[in-house]
C-alpha cells in the first residue's frame, strides 16, 4: 500500500512511518521544513517538502496521485488559534477534498478522544480553538465519502509501546495514551478494514489494539 503521512515530522509520525515500512507499505511524509527531510527519509520514508498551510487542493491532489492511502496526523502545534484553524481546520478538510480528487479512498484522521460538542470547553479557554479545529475535520471527514477511520487517543505523552489500550475511552481524567501506542494504532487501522466508518476513542490500557480493531463491526 501506498500511505501518504501528512504532518510527518511530527513524533507520531516519526515512529509510525517505520512501522509502516516495515509491513510493507511505501511512505511518503509532507513535511513543510526541508532541513528535516533527513530525519524523515531515515526512517524509510520519502520525505516531500510542501506547506499544508498554503497548498490548495489541487496541488495537495497532484501530491497524493498514485497513493492509497492517507493518514492526517498534522497540526499547528497551538498558541495560535488563527493559526490551529487553518492546519487543524482548514489544511486538514483540503486534504479529505484532495484524497477524493485522487480517488485515494482510504483517510485516517489522528483526532483525540473528545473531540466532540459534549466535551466542549468554553470559547475564552486556550484549548477552544483546537478543539473547534479538530471537530470541524472529523465531521467534514465522516460526512464524506471516504473509507474514513478517526482516531482518538488521550493526552499524547513519551511513554513506551505497549500496543494495548483501553477502548471508548472519553473522560478527562487520567485519558492517556503513548503517543507510540498511537503509531501503532494507525498501522493495525490501515491493515484492518474493519475500522472504516468508525470512530475510536481510546487511552492506553490492557486489551491489544489488534484484538479491539478485529472484533469491530464492518461499516
Amino acid at each position: 500500500m501506498k500511505v501518504t503521512i501528512f504532518g510527518g515530522h511530527g513524533k507520531v509520525a516519526l515512529l509510525a512511518a517505520p512501522l509502516l515500512v516495515q509491513a510493507g507499505h511505501e511512505v511518503q511524509s509532507i513535511i513543510r521544513n526541508p532541513d528535516h527531510a533527513e530525519e524523515v527519509n531515515a526512517t524509510g520514508a520519502s520525505a516531500v517538502v510542501l506547506d499544508i498551510e498554503q497548498a490548495t487542493t489541487p496541488e495537495l491532489a497532484e501530491i497524493l496521485e498514485g497513493q492509497d492511502a492517507v493518514v492526517w496526523s498534522a497540526g499547528a502545534g497551538g498558541g495560535d488559534p488563527e493559526r490551529t484553524y487553518a492546519v487543524d481546520r482548514d489544511a486538514a478538510i483540503r486534504s479529505m477534498n484532495a484524497a477524493m480528487d485522487a480517488k485515494v479512498s482510504r483517510y485516517v484522521m489522528v483526532s483525540f478522544s473528545r473531540a466532540s460538542t459534549d466535551f466542549l470547553v468554553n470559547q475564552d479557554d486556550p484549548f477552544y480553538p483546537y478543539m473547534v479545529a479538530k471537530i470541524a475535520a472529523d465531521d467534514h471527514l465522516r460526512a464524506s465519502e471516504l473509507d474514513w477511520t478517526v482516531l482518538g487517543p488521550g493526552a499524547l505523552t513519551l511513554d513506551e509501546p505497549t500496543g494495548r489500550v483501553e477502548p471508548d475511552y472519553t473522560e478527562a481524567s487520567g485519558s492517556q495514551s503513548s503517543r507510540a501506542n498511537v503509531a501503532l494504532s494507525i498501522v493495525e487501522a490501515l491493515n484492518e478494514p474493519k475500522t472504516i466508518g468508525h470512530t475510536l476513542n481510546y487511552r492506553d490500557g490492557e486489551l491489544p489494539i489488534r484484538e479491539w480493531f478485529s472484533a469491530l463491526t464492518a461499516e
